[in-house]
């Protein structure tokens, strides 16, 4: 089942019971509460105000559900936590109504605000979890009769290994896992799993075996007492958008990651590899497009100005577009204004050093002023970046980076960003050395990432602009 045709499921539904439960209260105003008020019968009547409101409060609620982040993982949802989630966002929404546009509306006392908060909360809730039900429901049918399954592979082929694949399989209603193969850990000849499903390669392979097959669930079957090999096989598969499974006995290792989770009766550990809450990385985004395209609008003058002396300045193209490394390893097309000579870089790829003989006048004023990086803004919009994270590197350099340092792989878990922590702390890099000392703060960024030390570091970004600190 498509995931983009399921979220467009659960939004449409949501719009519609969004509109209707709207609907159904003004209704519920005029015919009982407004009577009530003015001792008199309040003809029903569609104002503008009516049908405004039937367009922005479901998109209210959209952007609400949006930001808690429900549309996120809509195949693994449990009906119980749904029915949870649901009363707290419907709380919260009606809360946030009441207040913005109710508060204010004339009662002889206060029993009548009581009646419209509950009843609002009770349309809303009924009609809102009643068609989520419905769908989340029809789903887990599907899995339970597997017509739905994520296709799955082991990481180790041990006898644990063996052990969990036979219980999952055995499972009276499937957890909906379509095992496809394992991959193996070391240079053992024993895999006793392959005995059941065929080995894809060794764990180094992931990345490789993960886009092939299109790989949903990981489960990780490791020895406990390896450590160090844990700790490189999850920067491995963190890299790459799956639900990384653990087996209990990897308990004590993993537990720093997330609690137990049970899956249909068999424990598994759910390993996260999200590094900041749902409702933050959401608005995190919204704060990205919405200021982007602040920042082009505002800009534009500039953008203008800056093409014309670019043009001018020297022959080649205004805007220069290179190959990076983005999100979970996958490569985009990164924008700047073209700072440098036409053929820069003709023997071969060369970071930008101080003095640097290869930039242009304009180009030198440019990166001083770190204004070569607003054509960036598009790469923001269209998901590619985030106003704030680490710098996004070449595959050249960054094949050098992971050989010599294999945790620099953790950066892709986050959208890279126009500015960092790094660049702030460090500046820039102009060696292969430069770029692992600047590393430290990256790192310190992904651990503590969070809206507030975005906020601090576009600040000083700014300053940075003005003090020219650019090379």
């Amino acid at each position: 089942m498509n995931k983009k045709v399921q979220v467009a499921k659960y939004l449409t539904s949501d719009l519609l019971t969004a509109t209707a439960s709207w609907g159904l209260f003004y209704n519920y105003r005029k015919v009982f509460i407004e009577p009530q008020t003015f001792g008199t019968e309040i003809p029903l009547d569609f104002t503008p105000q009516f049908y405004l409101g039937l367009v922005f409060v479901p998109v209210f609620w959209l952007l609400l559900y949006y930001l808690t982040g429900y549309y996120n993982q809509v195949f693994r949802k449990s009906r119980l936590l749904e029915l949870g989630q649901t009363l707290g966002t419907t709380l919260t929404g009606v809360t946030i109504l009441f207040f913005a546009l109710l508060l204010d509306d004339y009662v002889e006392t206060y029993q009548h605000y009581y009646r419209l908060f509950f009843t609002l909360f009770g349309l809303h809730f009924s009609l809102t979890y009643s068609f989520r039900l419905m769908l989340t429901s029809n789903v887990i049918h599907r899995i339970h009769t597997r017509k739905l399954g994520f296709n799955t592979i082991f990481i180790g082929g041990n006898a644990k290994a063996v052990e969990m694949y036979r219980e999952l399989n055995e499972q009276m209603l499937p957890a909906g896992f379509r095992f496809v193969g394992f991959l193996r850990i070391g240079d053992e000849e024993n895999q006793p799993l392959a005995a059941s499903l065929p080995e894809l390669g060794t764990w180094q392979n992931f990345a490789t075996v993960a886009d092939q097959y299109k790989l949903e669930e990981v489960i990780v079957t490791i020895d406990s007492t390896q450590h160090e090999l844990l700790s490189q096989i999850l920067i491995t598969l963190q890299q790459r958008t799956v639900n990384i499974w653990g087996i209990p006995d990897l308990y004590d290792l993993l537990s720093a990651y997330e609690k137990t989770n049970t899956i249909y009766g068999k424990p598994l550990f759910k390993i996260s590899n999200g590094v900041i809450p749902v409702w933050q990385a959401n608005l995190k985004r919204l704060i990205d497009v919405f200021f982007s395209i602040v920042a082009l609008i505002v800009f534009s003058p500039v953008i203008f100005a800056i093409s014309i002396l670019i043009k001018t300045g020297s022959p080649g193209p205004v805007v220069y577009t290179q190959t990076r490394i983005g999100r979970y390893g996958k490569p985009f097309t990164i924008y700047k204004f073209r700072t440098m000579f036409r053929d820069a870089e003709k023997n071969g790829p060369a970071l930008a050093t101080i003095n640097d003989l290869r930039v242009t006048p304009i180009g030198r004023f440019l990166r001083r002023t770190h204004l070569d990086e607003i054509p960036q803004f598009f790469n923001v919009i269209i998901g590619e970046m985030s106003l704030v994270g680490p710098r996004p590197e070449r595959q050249y350099y960054l094949d050098q980076l992971v050989a010599r340092a294999p945790h620099f792989s953790l950066l892709h878990q986050i959208r890279p960003g126009i500015t960092s922590w790094g660049q702030i702390k460090y500046g820039y890099a102009s060696t292969i050395d430069e770029m692992l000392e600047r590393l430290p703060y990256d790192l310190i960024y992904l651990k503590n990432i969070s809206l507030y030390l975005d906020f601090k570091i576009m600040i000083y970004s700014i300053l940075e602009i003005f003090h020219q600190k650019g090379k």
